[in-house]
């Protein structure tokens, strides 16, 4: 009706109409200024201001202060100049507040008394002040990353707030930032509740997990994290029985999880409720992620299964085609639940067999029971099997499941299987978890050990500090190394020739500890009395730009990388709960490879001495020389023997180090050397530098 008077400018309807709704509800105040900001817009500002001004008497004489401070904050400038707004605003706040202890003193220290020249000025002091006037002494206050707290004391010549909360006893906090920094509790907040009867909480806890858990869980407005709970509960529930108190509270079906992002916990209205909230969110979520709601809520009721089975049925057979690796999940998911499954034509065994790259289908599968039972069904109903677990055995990162593939193939194709572990010892960076599940198997298999095991050594050694292996250093590859484990093993099977290149790798992995270090130096030298004598080995050559750039490398990740991470961690573990954290976990990953690396360069820094390129004695191949090789075909080869640090065999420059350069150096122009199976002749010898 408001609209067509509007339009007709019929305003004697607008004021009867407003009249009558400011005497019967003046708090409709989208009404009142909704109307008022149109008929100013229509050139009936004067009208405006006087409707306005009956509503205004009205919210005085029924002292509706709360209601009349929000109308003057909405209309108030279309009634009121600055000045005349500035006495309304303040009459309205001495009504509301003019009887509190602190009021003048509060609205003095913001200012409020003080004329602005800007009306929004006006309202920021105003704010102020009213978020002030909700701390007293004795008020609880939540504070982010501090959690619950008590106002002790009020000191007014320092304009702050003091607060003890739990682990921060006297926290001094200014006027100007409590208004951004604390919250309020109510008496019903389950922090507030925890400060005033924390016993009764304690109980509660014991009996009711549950009921605990809803008390913390509608205390906030929005849903809370597994660590945020805990946090909450600190001193109520013990860390000791926190695991099975945690499990107990969220069977009830009214909790709700939610994965997106990090896990958090919300409690519904009412059991139905809560169903239908989990049916909607399966509902929304993708295909893949569908799978993922079933299995957390699908025993929550029979009907809900039902509903969310019969959906995932469709999934399988639309996803049978087009992504088979999914199809696989669903069938295996919904028999694990009991669901009847025997008139769906998508079987496992089908995907399978009719898949033309089954390992790559299998790759797409995170539930390693699933790959595993996946492995089982390949054998019988694919000839070409064998292939297949080649394949897999590259790709598969859980050692029970590499455990599968490596015994059918050990027992079926022993010759491919010793080609496959070949070349996960050459390249163990190209297949990390592969080659970390053959480093820990070969602790019982000596035959895995007595390949070639000073290439074991070193490519162990190497993984230590190479950031790729950084997920399995700490739990994995360290262990390793003690006494009885692979390495010391390894040592067993080394020969005399390979006892000094041993000990020069060892001596060099700084990311060991000392003492696990001196261990296999000593038993080393137990085997072989003579090695660690020549100090020549001890030396690390290496040409001067390649020790500056390993100088700078060590400053940056003193300077720069290390203060970096220090505080990436710090930041993590302020995120909360650190078994849920996984920047905190990348961090500390990060902070381990760091260290390592900073440990090794140092150790290398320390042994490195520059190759002196105009005193090398060029009659025969020394460090720091390159040959000029002709073969009997005549293909000609230029090689160059520098350090490990410049080593690049693509390029034919090697370190004298390894296995090529050992057979090579120490011989003049004219001998045979062996190289990629062809014999060349050398035909010269040069600095490297010339």
């Amino acid at each position: 009706m408001i609209q067509a008077a509007l339009s007709k400018g019929d305003y004697d309807v607008i004021e009867d109409e407003w009249l009558s709704k400011s005497s019967e509800n003046p708090e409709d105040l989208d009404y009142f200024v909704g109307v008022a900001r149109a008929l100013t817009g229509q050139d009936q500002a004067d009208r405006a201001r006087f409707l306005l001004e009956v509503l205004d008497e009205q919210l005085k004489e029924k002292e509706l202060w709360a209601t009349r401070l929000k109308f003057l904050q909405r209309a108030g400038q279309i009634q009121f100049n600055p000045e005349s707004l500035h006495k309304a605003i303040l009459s309205t706040l001495n009504a509301l507040h003019g009887e509190h202890s602190r009021y003048q003193m509060l609205s003095e220290k913001v200012g409020l008394h003080r004329t602005p020249v800007q009306v929004s000025k006006i309202w920021e002091k105003v704010d102020r002040l009213r978020n002030l006037m909700g701390f007293d002494v004795g008020t609880v206050v939540l504070m982010t990353g501090k959690g619950a707290g008590r106002i002790q004391d009020i000191n007014l010549a320092l304009d702050s707030f003091k607060i003890d909360f739990e682990k921060h006893k006297g926290l001094m906090v200014g006027f100007r930032a409590a208004a951004k920094m604390l919250m309020p509790l109510e008496e019903d907040h389950a922090l507030y509740r925890k400060l005033s009867e924390p016993d009764v909480l304690r109980q509660i806890a014991v009996e009711k997990p549950s009921e605990m858990l809803r008390l913390v869980l509608e205390s906030y407005d929005g849903p809370r994290t597994g660590g945020e709970i805990r946090a909450d509960l600190s001193g109520i529930v013990p860390d000791k029985k926190w695991a099975s108190w945690w499990a107990a509270a969220r069977k009830h079906p009214q909790v709700l999880s939610s994965s997106k992002g990090r896990q958090s916990y919300e409690w519904a209205a009412s059991t139905d409720d809560a169903s239908e909230v989990i049916w909607r969110q399966f509902e929304k979520a993708g295909d893949a992620e569908k799978l993922d709601h079933f299995r957390k809520s699908a025993q929550r009721d029979a009907n809900l299964r039902d509903r969310m089975a019969a959906r995932l049925k469709r999934v399988g057979q639309g996803s049978a085609q087009s992504a088979p690796s999914l199809a696989l999940q669903v069938w295996y998911t919904l028999e694990k639940a009991g669901v009847t499954l025997e008139d769906a034509p998508w079987s496992p065994e089908t995907l399978l067999a009719e898949s033309r790259e089954p390992a790559k289908l299998l790759a797409e599968v995170s539930d390693r029971l699933m790959r595993e039972r996946a492995y089982h069904e390949i054998r019988k109903v694919r000839e070409d099997w064998q292939a297949h677990y080649l394949r897999l055995l590259d790709q598969e990162p859980d050692p029970r499941g590499l455990d599968v593939l490596a015994s059918a193939l050990r027992e079926a194709a022993p010759q491919d299987f010793d080609r496959a572990l070949e070349q996960v010892l050459s390249q163990p960076r190209r297949r990390p978890a592969t080659f970390v599940w053959l480093s820990e198997r070969a602790s019982d298999d000596e035959e895995l050990r007595s390949k070639t095991p000073l290439r074991f050594l070193k490519q162990l050694l190497s993984s230590l500090q190479d950031g790729l292996f950084a997920p399995y250093r700490a739990s994995r590859l360290v262990p390793l190394f003690e006494s009885g484990s692979t390495v010391p093993k390894l040592l067993n099977h080394l020969t005399e020739d390979h006892a000094e290149a041993a000990l020069l790798a060892i001596e060099r992995a700084a990311a060991l500890e000392r003492y696990q270090r001196d261990a296999l130096s000593t038993a080393l030298q137990l085997r072989f009395p003579e090695v660690g004598k020549n100090e020549e080995t001890l030396i690390l050559y290496a040409t001067q730009p390649s020790i500056d750039a390993k100088k700078e490398e060590f400053n940056h990740l003193k300077s720069v990388e290390i203060p970096n991470n220090r505080k990436a961690i710090q930041e993590a573990r302020e995120m909360g709960d650190l078994r849920e954290n996984f920047e905190y976990k990348a961090a500390r990953q990060r902070h381990e490879y760091l260290n390592a690396r900073i440990a090794a360069l140092n150790q290398e820094l320390s042994r490195a001495q520059p190759i002196d390129f105009e005193s090398i004695d060029c009659s025969e191949a020394r460090v720091g020389t390159c040959l000029q090789l002709c073969s009997a075909t005549g293909e000609t080869r230029t090689l160059t023997i520098l350090g490990p640090w410049e080593s690049k065999p693509e390029d034919d420059i090697v370190s004298y180090e390894s296995e090529l350069a050992k057979g090579i150096l120490g011989k003049t122009a004219g001998d045979t050397v062996e190289m990629s199976g062809t014999s060349f002749k050398i035909s010269s010898i040069a600095s490297a530098d010339s």
